[in-house]
Formats: structure tokens, sequence, C-alpha cells
């Protein structure tokens, strides 16, 4: 036995015990679990203990899955809209020049280090803080179950833009080429086919875990052996079989995976770079930096025809800095250009970033509902096809999560009352579905208070079913209804016991734990089958 090995394994077993101890604290204080982990890696770092190998190799295995799942739920076109590769290009330019000027005048008050910048090391350093964060804003819209939403496609888009524009940067800055065998990439192309015929015939189970890792890894690897950045691989493997029909159950197996991953991805950020006081307060005074940077993604977005509500999801999504900053840092720091210092100043940026944003996103809703008249000021009038406010139709009956249990809710509930039932949901392709099938469903979201604020006395709902993926997303339709006074009557699905008992505290009248329901429904099904013969 490799007894070195044991060694590393021991270290970072003691590393991932305090990773959940203190993910496990923040969550029992109402903060999502990365906020503990960023804080796990900032006291290992206090003590003098520095990333391990295999710590580290499951951070690079984080970042690459969750490009590749970014892949299977993007759809290419959505990087040709204008509030994706309009808003990105502008927002880039106004904070590279807005975060420059600021830069320069910390320099000429005599900040330390600031004051060593010259020109070209302030534009590296606005650059770097320009980018917003792809692992944050993926793993809350994740959480929220709104990667299909319109916000978070154009939240997804604006980021895919920075990392094609990331991609380039480093390109350029190490002065080196892709290999001419990078062409042989637009091979992959032409073998979609057999690409999807091979995930069409992996079935449900380890095989199609097994096929999306292959997929994930081998394009990050295809791509790096040509010179061209591995994670970008991953992404265009994901975008190659994005629209098949079994993307989104491929997904969700590996979600797991990518989740435990992305541990050893926030550890290592608290982790890298030598901590002092100076390089902590400087690291904290950028942190204020980052509403600079939502007040433009915010006006952009609703100059570009967003509604005020799309446009603040989008923007709290994407206010934090990017774990790219950190890579033109240490480029940086490893020409000479930059001191040592600058590394650990951008890693607390960055996870204090993180630690704002966080509870701003989990909210964003209720900070939309609470300050709607402030916000809808900057909206205009005219506003995209697509991001419209939701026409109930006179509908009485509402279900809200148009998937499997939705869908087969929607079908008895339309059954027994006919067209007085409506279905909503808040992804676009799966709308058009149903509609070609005949049902009357439409696109938005049950926590939109733009929605509510347009149902009046004449136009109500008596009952609400709500069938959405994720209880946080039950939890907060629930509150809103609460917020709004509704009269109807409410119920909610369950997955586990624990979960009916806080959905009828939030306000739900019946709960229905469709596990622990899906026997006595195929008992009753094959009853009455029988009885029909």
């Amino acid at each position: 036995m490799d007894f070195e090995w044991v060694a590393i394994a021991l270290g970072d077993v003691i590393w991932i015990t305090l990773a959940f101890a203190f993910g496990f604290g923040a969550r029992l204080m109402g903060q999502p679990p990365l906020v503990g982990f960023l804080a796990t890696g900032f006291v290992l770092n206090y003590f003098g203990i520095t990333s391990g190998e295999v710590l580290q190799k499951l951070a690079d295995l984080g970042i690459t899955l969750l490009l590749f799942t970014v892949g299977l739920k993007l759809n290419p076109k959505i990087l040709l809209r204008p509030q994706v590769w309009a808003v990105t290009s502008l927002h880039m330019c106004g904070v590279i020049a807005l975060f420059g000027a600021g830069i320069v005048t910390l320099a000429l008050i005599g900040i330390p280090l600031f004051a060593d910048l010259d020109y070209k090391m302030t534009l590296m350093l606005a650059f770097a803080l320009s980018f917003s964060s792809t692992v944050f804003a993926v793993k809350a819209l994740e959480e929220k179950a709104e990667m299909r939403s319109l916000h978070g496609r154009i939240t997804i888009g604006i980021l895919v833009m920075q990392d094609i524009v990331a991609v380039a940067f480093l390109a350029a800055s190490t002065g080196s080429l892709p290999s001419p065998w990078a062409v042989l990439l637009l091979l992959l192309i032409p073998m979609r086919p057999l690409f999807l015929l091979v995930l069409q015939r992996t079935g449900h189970g380890e095989l199609l875990i097994l096929y999306g890792l292959v997929l994930a890894l081998g394009g990050a690897e295809l791509f790096e052996l040509v010179g061209v950045k591995d994670d970008l691989g991953a992404l265009v493997m994901g975008l190659i079989i994005s629209n098949h029909a079994k993307a989104n159950e491929m997904s969700k197996t590996i979600l797991g995976f990518k989740n435990l991953f992305l541990v050893g991805f926030f550890l290592s950020i608290g982790m890298a770079g030598q901590l002092t006081p100076e390089t902590f307060l400087i690291g904290v005074l950028l942190v204020p930096f980052v509403f600079v940077k939502s007040a433009l993604f915010y006006t952009l977005m609703t100059r570009f025809l967003l509604r005020s509500r799309t446009a603040l999801l989008a923007t709290l999504s994407l206010s934090n800095y990017s774990e790219f900053g950190l890579i033109v840092v240490a480029m940086g720091v490893s020409s000479g250009w930059m001191e040592a210092q600058w590394l650990t100043v951008i890693t607390i940026a960055l996870s204090v970033s993180f630690a704002v944003a966080a509870p701003l996103s989990r909210r964003d809703d209720r900070i939309y509902s609470q300050h709607r008249r402030f916000f809808l000021s900057f909206q205009r009038k005219e506003r995209l096809p697509d991001d419209q406010v939701l026409d109930i139709r006179n509908a009485s009956i509402a279900v809200f999560g148009m998937g499997r249990v939705g869908t087969g809710t929607y079908d008895k509930m339309r059954e027994l009352y006919g067209d007085t039932v409506v279905g909503v949901d808040f992804d676009a392709e799966r709308v058009r579905q149903h509609v070609q099938a005949g049902r009357n469903v439409m696109r938005g979201t049950p926590n939109d208070a733009d929605f509510w604020e347009s149902v009046d006395d004449d136009q109500h709902f008596d009952l609400v079913l709500l069938a959405l993926p994720t209880l946080p997303a039950n939890i907060e339709t629930l509150e809103r209804l609460q917020e709004i006074d509704f009269k109807g009557r409410v119920a909610a699905t369950a997955r586990y016991p624990d979960e009916e008992d806080r959905l009828r505290d939030a306000g739900a009248h019946e709960v229905f734990n469709i596990y622990a329901e899906a026997g006595l429904g195929f008992a009753s099904h094959v009853e009455a089958t029988r009885a029909t013969r």
C-alpha cells in the first residue's frame, strides 16, 4: 500500500468533515451550505493548511461537470439575443471603465497595494473583476429549479458569453494559439447523431451516469489536447446532446456527483493565498463594487426590454465576482506584474461576494415584491413577447408546475372541470409541447408579484395546485399567496414526510406525498382495471 496516498486521503477527509460541519451550521442559520464551505477554507487557511491533491482534483472535476450540465440545459439560440450578447459586451466595457477609475482613485488616495499598480495592471484587475461566477449562478438557479426560466436562460447566456471572452483572453495573454489539430474539433458536429444514438440506448441506470462522465471528461481532455481550454470542451459536449429527450435525465443523474465535487472548489477558494489583516481588509473593500456591477446589469437589461422582475432576478444571480478573476491575477503574479498578495485579495473579495449574494439570490422574489414600485420605474412600456405578465383567461383552477406530476394533475382536473383549468410553467419549451398537445398551458411563475397584482376581483382562482419541482419553490409560492391574502384553497405536493409539515405550516390546506401515495394509486389502478374485465 502507498502510505503517501493514505496520508493525503486522511488529510482531505478531515477537511471534508469540517466542510460538512460548517455547511450544516450555515444551513441551520438559514444560509446556503456554500457559505459554510467558504468559511471552512478560510479557517483552514488561517491555520496554515493548504489544499491537498485529492481536494484539488475534486474541485477541477466539479467545474468540468458543472459546465457540462450547463451545456445540457443551454439553447444556443439564447446567445443570439441582444439581451445576452449586447448586455454582456456593454456591461463588460462599462465595468472595466468604472472599476478602472475606482482603482486609480484608490491608488491616488494611497491605499496599500493599489498604489503599486500601473495602467496595464489597473485594466487587468478591472477586467478580472468584471466577470460573474458561473459556479455560483448555476448552483443558485438549480436550487430554485429556475435554470429553464427566462431569467435563468438569460443569466446562463451571459455567463457563457463571458466564458468565451475568458478563453480568448487566456489564449491572447499566453501568446500561444490552439494547435492546428484544433480544426478537427469541428468533426464533433457531424458525429452528433452517433452521440445521440448511444445516449438513447444507455437506459436509465449506471450506464447513463458513466456516459455523462465520459462525455464531460472526454470532451475536456480532447479540447485540452489541441490547446483549447478544457472546460470549454465539457460545455460543448453538453451542447451537442442538449436537445435530446434524455438530456434532462442525464443532468439529474450526475447532479449529486457535481455537487459533491464542487465542495472541493469552494474549499480551495478559501485556502488560496496567504491571509493577512491587510489583504482581508482590501478584499472586503472591493465587495461593495459588486453593486456597481448589479446596477449596470439591471439598467442594461431593462433598456433591452426585459421586464423589471426578470432583470432583477437575473441581476442578483450575477451579483458576485468570478473564479476567473483568480486565474487572471495568478497570471499577473506569475509574470511578476503584481504582488502575490493580490491573489489573496481577490480570493477574499470572491468569497465575501458569494456570502453576500447567496441570501439576496434566495430572497430575490421577496426583494422584488417589497420594492416593486421602485423597480417598475425602470421598466419600459415595450417588452419582449416572451416576457409578458401571465393572463389567466378567467380560469378558476391553476396547476403550477407542468412536469409529470403536474401534467397528470392537469389532465384529471380538466376531465372533471373542463376549460376552467389552466396550467402554468416557466419552461418555454415545455409550454410549447403542452400547447401542441391541446392543453391550456401558459408560461409564468407562481411567485411573480406582477402576476398576482394583475389578478383582480373579477379574475381569481378558487383552487391552486402546486406541483413545483422543489420544496423551496412550493414554500415561496405559499408565502406569496399569504402575502396577497389569497382566499382560495391551496394543495401542494411533497416528496418526504418532513416536507408535509413544512408545507402545511406555510399555508397549504392539503398536501399530497407523491412517493407515499404512489403505491395506493397503483393498487387503485389495478383494482379498477380488474373491475372492468
